[in-house]
């Protein structure tokens, strides 16, 4: 591969990248909302997870304030705050102004620990089995002569698909992803629109959050007999489709 490419699995060290989407560290040492449903790690351990990290970056946080970085209603945000409670994972005591302070517990941090090592582990799992998806596609249009590749979604499947390609003979040329601040990802430029079949000779789906949609989207202008898409993503393929994602 001649495009340039990532310097290994994006952020294990800054945020949790797995089948559940990302989560990342705010500035005050708390998670910020996951952008994605959840497949491995069920929802509630992730909540749950969530709501520890929260505590423990801000003892002082508000309820709205979980809410709204966990991503749901301030009602099941204290509900899921009683349960932790109720499981003696989180201690809440009456702080000045009326208000309160949360601390997490010793079995709190354990439980904490617990499920961070899981949510790690299936990143992982998901590092491994998206490097071999990858490089299953890329083989491909390696062997079917398809030389220039664009991507379609950023995210770790993008970065670790540009990580794979440099064992192939092929160019990754863009990243499609629409309105961006940025102007590339891994070395490669940002575009808007759907390369036109002459420009690119395959896209690759790469987007976690909205595979199906994602894939449609291309396939309108695009032949999807050169739309390619990893397994896992479960996309449901039109008639003549390649790559290994159909059901």
């Amino acid at each position: 591969m001649r495009a340039a490419w990532a310097t290994g699995f994006s952020g294990i060290s800054s945020r949790y990248c797995s089948p559940v989407g990302t989560i990342e560290r705010t500035i005050g040492g708390h998670l910020t909302k996951t952008t994605t449903d959840t497949s491995d790690l069920d929802n509630e351990a992730r909540i749950t997870l969530d709501l520890l990290n929260i505590v423990e970056g801000d003892a002082t946080v508000s309820q709205r304030s979980m809410a709204n970085n966990l991503g749901i209603a301030l009602g099941l945000a204290n509900a899921y705050l009683k349960r932790c409670v109720r499981k003696g994972l989180i201690k809440i005591r009456q702080a000045p102004a009326n208000r309160y302070a949360y601390y997490l517990t010793p079995q709190g941090f354990a439980e904490k620990s617990r499920l961070t090592a899981d949510y790690l582990s299936q990143s992982f799992n998901l590092f491994r089995r998206a490097r071999t998806e990858g490089a299953s596609l890329l083989a491909e249009c390696q062997n079917r002569g398809w030389k220039r590749v664009a991507l379609y979604g950023a995210g770790d499947l993008t970065d670790i698909f540009t990580l794979s390609a440099r064992e192939f003979l092929v160019d990754l040329v863009c990243v499609v992803i629409g309105a961006n601040d940025a102007s590339e990802i891994a070395g490669l430029p940002i575009v808007g629109d759907i390369p036109s079949p002459d420009a690119v000779d395959a896209i690759i789906i790469c987007d976690i959050s909205r595979p199906q949609a994602s894939y449609d989207r291309v396939c309108a202008s695009f032949p999807p007999e050169r739309v390619l898409t990893p397994g896992f993503l479960g996309i449901f393929k039109r008639a003549g489709g390649g790559g290994e994602g159909r059901r």
